[in-house]
């Protein structure tokens, strides 16, 4: 009797065992299912890739990627980096991030497309301006000279509509020893001259654009005297005016 009963308990054990096993197969196969059907891909190096080469498509691969987002700066195909340039190491099967390429569009991690040059300034007189600037809006430039030098203060607008890299309030000694913040501007190789050339010569302001207005004027320089001057004759002719009436 107690023989049967005991055959009668492993055959229990036995089937749930068996329910066990089938219900812990399904609900892991039910999460690896779901956690690989997004349909996603991220793209990948084939290979160890050095600096300098130029992608190709035998170069990369598309793996699987489990969730519906990418990680930012990466990519879900091979044709969206072909033709770009590694300028930063990538190990086989590592990821292929905006932040190790070089494109036509883009620097990289560096932000400084081709033909363009990264130029830093020191800023003055731009205290509000400097606190409303951030990467990727756009300014004026203006040049002062002659301030505090016992001769007529002169400024103009040297450059227009350049683009913002970076900010950076704290401030750091200029080549004329003053301490000032410093902003990196996006320049064509020949407006880069212009500003290394105000950077170092004389006082440089911001001045913060509307990102649609696309505008510009003629930069010609402007004295103290010469407002002083316009605004005089512009009263003057106001008088004249008056006591014509009267």
């Amino acid at each position: 009797m107690k023989k049967n009963n005991l055959v009668k308990l492993l055959g229990i054990a036995f089937v749930v065992a068996i329910l066990s096993t089938g219900i812990f197969y399904g609900l892991f196969v039910n999460k690896l299912s779901s956690s690989t059907g997004s349909g996603k891909t991220l793209v990948v190096a084939a290979r160890p890739l050095k600096p300098g080469t130029v992608l190709q498509v035998a170069d990369l691969k598309a793996i699987p990627w489990p969730v519906d987002q990418l990680p930012k700066g990466a990519y879900a195909t091979a044709d969206s980096v072909v033709g770009d340039t590694v300028f930063d190491s990538i190990g086989e099967d590592e990821p292929v991030m905006t932040s190790r390429l070089a494109s036509s569009k883009t620097g990289g991690e560096s932000g400084v497309p081709a033909g363009m040059r990264a130029v830093s300034v020191h800023v003055t007189d731009s205290t509000g301006v400097m606190a409303l600037l951030r990467s990727g809006q756009r300014v004026d430039v203006q040049v002062v000279i002659g301030r505090g030098k016992g001769i007529d203060t002169e400024v103009r607008t040297a450059l227009e509509s350049l683009s913002v890299l970076s900010v950076n309030p704290q401030p750091e000694a200029n080549s004329q020893g003053q301490n000032l913040p410093v902003v990196t501007l996006l320049a064509k190789p020949s407006d880069a001259d212009i500003l290394a050339l105000a950077d170092s010569g004389a006082a440089v302001r911001l001045t913060l654009r509307n990102p649609l207005d696309a505008d510009s004027r003629t930069r010609a320089p402007l004295t103290i005297t010469s407002v002083m001057r316009t605004s005089g004759s512009a009263k003057e002719k106001t008088d004249t005016v008056d006591v014509a009436k009267q």
